[in-house]
């Protein structure tokens, strides 16, 4: 195959960076000059650079300075890609929401893509889509009359292929009549903002490929990616490896070639910094330094005594606010997981200035060392022992979920028979299946979700979204989920705690009321809030958010008592929240 790239597109449309900003709809970021950085027997590494000049380029680039390399290594069978951007003092304001590479690979030859061991299909092609019936958004389509039989009657939407940064190493293409494959392996997220769980698009239709350096996608207006004239602001993406490779033409060939790149993922990984880049800008190993410690929680409404934060992911990030992380769009981010003794050790990191967070699962909230942390090269710093304190105002009376950021442990719905994606049946992949959210309109059909502590079970009671209501004829309206209880005892003067933990919100409001569900005004309102869009792009989270809501005593009744959620926005079918944990605390002893 003389090219992967599909020759029916333009050259500058076939494989490009790009950038999605207010300041230029798309701009591909064409460069001006041309540099050769290295040439020896064993590498070449090219520059394409492009100064932002005020006067050529105010309505018609993003303001920023770009310098694209790329690498070619002997005997390695691909291509090394890394940019640095940089916006100077006096550049005007600009938001860069999404930074990618595009690879659009022939497209009568690239037909099965590999996300994973287990997400991998046949893709329908752009003409597939192109004569399919359009859903309720652009995006998602069924299968009509695809040049693929098998692919008859199945809904094909991009969202339903996201992964999560931590996850985001490896995907690819294979070309099965000439056993090739396409792989984009990213060995380090360091670059990627919005912490481990942050979701990104890697495949479409149409055999396209993506490196996703930012994205706004499952954040919205939280993600925070606009820069202000007045802030200098500099940062390397990738390098990330183009690696192609081939095996024989035989029934195996798919599974050679997906455990091939594994392999590969595995070398690049153990390789990484590498030391073969020439950019002053991307630090080798000994100019980065580590920083380790244990976490432990103390909870003492739980355990005596402290206990290990097991499997807690801990970010270094830019200084902020606990949990800013997962808003922060535009520094270098460096986490790991804790091991079952809540030690941690983050390798690898580039010089600057960060602050140390964490969530445990298990426990609601954020952790953040009150202690800005220097990387220096060669910096080994040892944080010791550090304990999170939990929000935590007294003793579970009662509690829905578990506390991991996710809706994944509530109900999902089996989908619509008609709009199924093969690539999610799987148990664990259930909630990418297009169409969930109408759904509750068709089991919750005259009356909204109630549960009964005790007695409900919230795998199998708890639906994963709180969704408007579908009255039909484009008429929806909110919903009131309620929750029933038993107070043995009232302690009338004291103050109970309503832990509300969020896992995802797209122009929502919660409302609360206790045990009166016509008052005009509720007990505590979140106002409107999140622009994740996490139920129309299949996720089974967003951005997390925790309220806690105290409650006078006296608001509570000895014996029955119910909490009334009103999901009160009702705008479009997706004005919704997903559940991450729900927990009612007695007042402190």
């Amino acid at each position: 195959m003389d090219n992967v790239l599909d020759g029916r597109h333009r050259n500058d449309d076939r494989g490009y960076w790009d950038i999605f900003s207010d300041h230029c709809p798309m701009d591909k970021l064409v460069t001006e000059h041309f540099e050769v950085i290295t040439r020896t027997h064993e590498l070449v590494e090219l520059s394409f650079t492009k100064k932002w000049n005020s006067t050529n380029d105010y309505h018609k680039h993003v303001p920023l300075n770009i310098d694209k390399r790329f690498i070619v290594r002997r005997g390695v069978p691909g291509l090394y890609m890394y940019s640095i951007f940089e916006r100077e003092n006096d550049f005007p304001d600009a938001s860069m929401d999404h930074i990618r590479i595009v690879f659009k690979l022939r497209e009568d030859r690239f037909r099965f893509m590999a996300l994973s061991d287990s997400r991998q299909r046949i893709m329908p092609s752009t003409y597939d889509r192109i004569r399919s019936q359009t859903l309720a958004f652009k995006e998602a389509v069924v299968l009509t009359n695809p040049s693929d039989p098998q692919l008859k009657g199945e809904v094909d939407d991009k969202y339903q292929y996201s992964i999560e940064n931590k996850d985001n190493k490896l995907h690819g293409w294979i070309s099965d009549d000439d056993a090739v494959g396409f792989w984009i392996i990213t060995p380090s997220s360091e670059f990627r903002a919005g912490g481990p769980h942050k979701q990104g698009l890697t495949s479409h239709p149409g055999a396209t490929s993506l490196c996703m350096l930012v994205t706004a996608h499952y954040a919205g207006k939280d993600f925070d990616s606009r820069y202000k004239k007045g802030e200098h602001w500099k940062k390397v993406f990738g390098p990330a490896f183009i690696y192609l490779n081939s095996a024989s033409s035989d029934n195996d060939h798919r599974k050679i070639l997906w455990m091939d790149a594994q392999r590969q993922l595995s070398e690049e990984i153990e390789s990484w910094p590498y030391n073969f880049t020439r950019s002053k800008d991307f630090p080798r190993a000994e100019q980065r330094g580590q920083v380790r410690g244990q976490l432990l929680v103390r909870d003492r409404y739980n355990d005596k005594e402290l206990v290990s934060a097991q499997s807690a992911f801990v970010v270094l990030a830019a200084p902020g606010d606990a949990g800013s992380w997962q808003h922060d769009g535009k520094g270098y981010q460096f986490w790991t997981q804790t091991h079952n003794n809540g030690l941690f050790h983050i390798e690898n990191v580039r010089p600057g200035l960060y602050n140390l967070y964490a969530w445990v699962h298990g426990f609601i909230g954020d952790y953040k060392l009150d202690l800005n942390i220097t990387i220096q090269p060669g910096n080994k710093i040892s944080l010791g022992t550090l304990i999170y304190d939990p929000p935590r105002n007294g003793p579970t009376l009662w509690e829905i979920g578990i506390p991991d950021r996710t809706a994944a442990e509530f109900f999902i719905p089996e989908p619509d028979p008609i709009l199924v994606n093969s690539l999610c049946l799987d148990e664990t992949d259930k909630y990418r299946q297009y169409g969930l959210w109408d759904r509750y309109s068709e089991i919750y059909h005259h009356n909204d979700l109630v549960y009964t502590i005790g007695t409900s079970n919230y795998s199998r009671d708890w639906f994963f979204a709180h969704v408007p209501r579908n009255l039909g004829n484009n008429t929806l309206r909110p919903t009131t989920w309620q929750i029933k209880y038993n107070l043995k005892e009232v302690n009338e003067a004291g103050t109970y705690t309503l832990q509300l933990a969020l896992a995802a919100a797209s122009y929502a409001e919660v409302q609360v009321r206790l045990n009166d569900p016509s008052a005009v005004r509720p007990y505590f309102t979140t106002r409107r809030i999140g622009y994740d869009n996490a139920v129309a792009r299949h996720g089974i989270h967003g951005m997390y958010s925790l309220y806690s809501i105290k409650v006078a005593g006296n608001r509570f009744e000895e014996g029955e008592n119910t909490i009334f959620l009103t999901q009160g926005r009702s705008m479009g079918a997706f004005n919704a929240v997903m559940y991450d944990y729900i927990r009612l605390e007695g007042p402190k002893v």
